[in-house]
């Protein structure tokens, strides 16, 4: 098992896109009305994994605002983390679950180095050993912060939907079945993600859906 190659620039990004255009006419056309795709590369490490966590079930608004309290206050650390009262973590906005996510992770002890070079199934296994982190997060995790280029998040409902819109399907695709379809977009997957999820607001916009 190997890393496999990482999106590191822009130019990743377009050969991975190209590459997709020229095995799929579906996904050429989402390509030509998407325009060129976001690199959307992000740090890796604890701090980033907590900002997932505190994310979660909230709006993108309550979420900045959430982790802009921590920043101020600093908690964004394992140690910070673990040394904080629930008063102070109340205070910065997370809630009784999302304490006893944030205390998980950072007792976890993750060796983030070594994530880097771990094969990808590896640090999904990894990751979602700790509580609040499940399978999703982890694969964006792995192909945002890690740069891996062949990983896909079929739970993502966005891309579900964009999938359907694009390939004219029924209905929305299932994880399972999403997963099954993207394993012909290998080894650009995670660019085919990109693509689906550029595609999404194209789509929707279409359609005049907020």
């Amino acid at each position: 098992m190997t890393v496999g190659r990482l999106i590191e620039t822009p130019d990743c990004v377009a050969e991975g896109a190209a590459w997709l255009a020229a095995r799929d006419g579906r996904l050429a056309s989402a390509l030509a009305q998407t325009g060129p795709l976001p690199l959307r590369r992000r740090p890796d490490g604890f701090a980033q994994l907590l900002s997932a966590i505190v994310s979660q079930q909230v709006s993108v608004a309550s979420a900045n605002a959430i982790w802009g309290r921590m920043r101020e206050a600093r908690l964004t650390g394992p140690r910070k983390i673990l040394w904080a009262s629930d008063d102070d973590l109340r205070a910065a906005g997370l809630s009784r679950q999302k304490i006893r996510y944030a205390r998980a992770l950072a007792g976890a002890r993750i060796d983030y180095g070594a994530l880097r070079k771990a094969p990808t199934e590896e640090v999904v296994a990894t990751l979602t050993e700790v509580p609040g982190i499940g399978v999703w997060t982890a694969e964006i995790y792995a192909m945002f912060s890690l740069g891996r280029a062949d990983v896909f998040a079929p739970g993502d409902l966005a891309l579900q939907e964009a999938a359907r819109i694009l390939f004219d399907l029924p209905e929305r695709p299932r994880e399972r079945a999403l997963r099954q379809m993207a394993e012909d977009w290998a080894p650009w997957r995670s660019v085919a993600a990109r693509l689906l999820w550029a595609y999404y607001r194209v789509a929707k916009d279409r359609e005049g859906i907020r």
